[in-house]
Order: C-alpha cells, then structure tokens, then sequence
C-alpha cells in the first residue's frame, strides 16, 4: 500500500475528495493543514511557515510522497521558490515532494503546450503573479480569466459545472491554445475536465489533475485519472 501525503491551506475543502477520486490503486491519501482563510499574497505568505512542520508531521505516517497542494502558494515568490520549496518538504518528510506550480509547468511540458489559456477563481493580485510566473517559465498566455474571489470557502463552494463555464467564456473557439490549465486546487474541477477536452479538442488540467499526475510518476505509480496525461 503507498500513502500519499498531501500538505493544504486549511480552508481548502476540495484536494482532498480529488485526490481521493484520482489516487492510483492500493494507495491512501494522508492530509496535513496550513492555516489559511483569504487568498492574498500576505495571507499565503503566512501559511508558507507552516509547510515543513505539516511535512513533518506527515512523516510520522510513513508516506511514501508529499504534494504541497496549493498553486498560487508554490508560486509566489517566482522561479526557484517552487524547487525550494519541494526539497524543503522533501527533506522534512523524508520521501519525494512535489509542489502544484512546479507540476502544473511539468504537465504543461509533458504535453508539448507553448501557448495555453488559464482560468482562475482568483483577484487581480494572484492572477497577476499567476500570469508572471508562467510566462517566465516559456509558456504564452493567451488569456487568463479570473472570477475576483478572496475567501478561499468561497472558492470552495464552486462546483464543477463553474469551472466547465468559466473555460467556455474564457476559451473561444478562435482563441488558438494547445492546452487549458485550471488554477487552484480548492476549486471543483475533475469531474468537468474529460467534457471539457472533448469540447475545446485540447488537453485541460487543473492544479489538482497535474499535481496528483506528478506525484504519481515521482513514485512511479500508475495514475485512474482519465485525461491525456495519461497517454504522456
């Protein structure tokens, strides 16, 4: 049996049914809290001292792996923050670790993405960063919609069906993208991403799908989540 461990914003209420849907067979899935009620840079700050010692504390169930699932928290402080960021957890855990930027820009390069639209439930001031970030890392973003909200409850209260009509507004049918990414792992997104593939003909991740796919292939298991990561 692989325990996967998984370290979250407290306030988030949606990794931890994902995870579970998309965790490979014969393996359960651990959690470990930070706390975290708005999503603002001063708030994510905050809740970044506490990631080691939540390692740490998944340490003492023997996982096998830990994710830092939270984007916009692996992101904040630009390129190398992300890397940083996995071994510090790596060596408080002491197994493998992945962070969602750092997955979602391993995902989007597995799949040979260059231009992408994002969709996001966040204010201007992440969606910026957001933006930052993964045009720093080679990729061109095409568009990127945001939906203003704060409270990371908020976030948590949107469904899949929302994040399915925010990518139709945001992704016209002229807009040329070789893939989609959906920003933030408390918003609902799983159930809406093979739909959402057959509609656009692009591959779509979410924060959560690239995350657990990345976490997977860090410990070489085979992955039920039925999107065309699987085939890379």
């Amino acid at each position: 049996m692989t325990r996967l461990g998984i370290v979250v914003p407290s306030s988030n209420t949606t990794a931890e049914p994902e995870f579970r849907a998309m965790a490979p067979e014969a393996s359960t899935v651990h959690v470990a809290r930070m706390p975290l009620e708005d999503v603002t840079v001063d708030g994510l700050d905050e809740m970044a001292d506490g990631a080691e010692r939540a390692a740490e504390l998944l340490a003492h169930a023997a996982v096998d792996g830990v994710a830092y699932a939270c984007t916009t928290g692996s992101l904040l402080h630009g390129p190398g923050f992300d890397e940083e960021l996995e071994d510090r957890l790596s060596e408080a855990a002491g197994a493998p670790a992945v962070a969602t930027a750092l997955s979602v820009k391993r995902a989007l390069a597995a799949l040979d993405a260059e231009t992408i639209a994002v969709v996001t439930p966040y204010a201007s001031e992440l969606n910026d960063r957001e933006r930052e970030y993964l045009t720093e890392a080679g990729f061109e973003v095409a568009t990127l919609d945001g939906r203003g909200l704060v409270a990371n409850t908020e976030i948590g209260e949107l469904t899949a069906a929302d994040a399915r009509d925010q990518v139709e507004a945001a992704v016209p049918d002229d807009l040329s993208v070789d893939a989609v990414f959906i920003s933030c792992t408390n918003y609902r997104t799983v159930p809406a991403l093979s739909e959402l593939e057959d509609a656009l003909g692009v591959p779509v991740i979410s924060s959560n799908s690239a995350t657990m796919w990345d976490l997977a292939d860090r410990l070489d298991l085979d992955t039920t989540l039925d999107t065309r990561l699987d085939a890379v």
